[in-house]
């Protein structure tokens, strides 16, 4: 009778727990024009929570920065250390090994890598404390004034905080100050050295006409987070919620979120571009460099041989320097592969804007044949010339016929 009275009791503990829902994580939201800043919607957007492996989206900004800067190249190869293989929900990169730098970027951006995350903080700053100060620096420098990173990889940690509209503010900040990495966000997959993995957030690239990125986020402290961003019509919204109740309903909301945010968002305003922040890397005994660096910025998409190409010192830019219409050539990264002489050219634009956003848009259409090409923006009479180079004939024929077969005029061009 004791035995059966005993399991009566269990049995009914377990059934109260199982009705008993989990406590939520506290819900943020917000809903921003991409294009102005403007907040469309918004929701405990500046209550400090959890972020999770959101936080990746500044390890990788800093990552990219410190490319920019030269501080270290996309080809350098990353030595793993047991403190980095040994981070939870890593990818497998073994200790000891070495990685090229852009295949950690990519495990961290595609699949929120903790393990990559952990070996580039310590590749670029020499320590995972010393990253993270870096990253608080970069933080206040963006105007992300609510967030304190401890860690590169966003698993819980007292003090681990940010904000639905600080990291907003980060999702812009990538598209706008990175474009030429932006694309890693949006692939639904991606070749890491080690094996190919899929993007953790591949259900709304999948389900939402227009969108190309960009990160998730998940621990039991921050339920399950997403910044995601999508443009229709030229129109860019970036949606961010902080603690869903699950993956599916996060997506769902972030759909409702972006559907809301097209609908407020006008159709034509004049686009007010974030300003270059202050570059915060390393103290250096020497004069601070520029806010933007003159050299050729190499992407993370190929496994080509590939160079940085340091021009001199630029003199300090000037108000007139900084104009959309000043000349200046823009290449995202510089090839020596013997043989990829040929190019695309697109059709010229008003702007360098519209340029830089017609590659973009481009390269995600024919992501394949693409994804290795050099970007370049172009000054000529009358306006702003994109194109793709650094391309084999057959790979610019092709790829320039698929493109017309979307209606997108192009030219296969030589010696570009």
């Amino acid at each position: 009778m004791n035995m059966l009275i005993r399991a009566v009791m269990a049995l009914t503990v377990l059934v109260c727990m199982a009705a008993t829902p989990l406590r939520a994580a506290p819900y943020a939201e917000l809903v921003m024009d991409a294009r102005t800043g403007e907040v469309l919607r918004s929701r405990n957007a500046d209550t400090r929570l959890h972020p999770a492996s959101l936080t990746k989206m500044m390890t990788l900004y800093v990552a990219f920065e410190a490319v920019r800067r030269g501080e270290i190249t996309l080809d350098t190869q990353v030595r793993i250390s047991s403190n980095a293989a040994s981070t939870p929900y890593a990818i497998g990169f073994r200790a000891g090994t070495r990685v090229p730098l852009r295949y950690l970027m990519r495990a961290a951006a595609v699949r929120s890598s903790n393990d990559a995350a952990t070996a580039m903080a310590e590749a670029i700053s020499g320590s995972v404390p010393a990253f993270a100060a870096r990253m608080n620096r970069t933080a206040r420098a963006l105007g992300m004034n609510s967030t304190t990173f401890k860690n590169p990889h966003g698993l819980t940690q007292s003090g681990h905080l940010s904000t639905a509209r600080d990291m907003t503010i980060m999702g812009r900040r990538l598209f706008y100050d990175y474009p030429e990495y932006y694309n890693l966000f949006g692939r639904r997959t991606t070749n890491v050295g080690i094996k190919t993995v899929r993007n953790t957030n591949r259900r709304v690239l999948d389900n939402y006409r227009g969108a190309d990125g960009i990160k998730t986020g998940f621990t039991n402290a921050a339920g399950f987070n997403l910044v995601a961003s999508a443009e229709r019509g030229g129109v860019r919204v970036i949606a961010t919620v902080f603690g869903g109740r699950s993956a599916s309903t996060r997506n769902a909301r972030i759909i409702e979120l972006f559907d809301m945010g097209f609908a407020r968002a006008p159709k034509h305003v004049a686009e007010r571009r974030p300003a270059p922040p202050a570059y915060a890397g390393a103290v250096s005994a020497g004069p601070a460099a520029p806010p933007r660096s003159a050299r050729p910025i190499m992407r993370p998409g190929s496994d080509a041989d590939a160079v940085l190409i340091a021009t001199a010192a630029p003199e300090q830019p000037t108000a007139e320097a900084t104009r959309d219409d000043a000349p200046r050539e823009v290449v995202t990264r510089a090839s020596t592969q013997g043989g990829r002489v040929y190019g695309i050219t697109l059709s010229r634009q008003p702007t360098r804007s519209a340029a830089d956003k017609l590659l973009l848009r481009t390269a995600l259409q024919e992501l394949e044949a693409l994804d290795d090409a050099l970007r370049q923006v172009s000054r000529v009479n009358g306006g702003f010339e994109p194109s793709f180079i650094g391309l084999s004939q057959r790979e610019a024929q092709r790829a320039c016929l698929r493109l017309q077969s979307r209606d997108v005029d192009c030219a296969v061009t030589f010696g570009s």
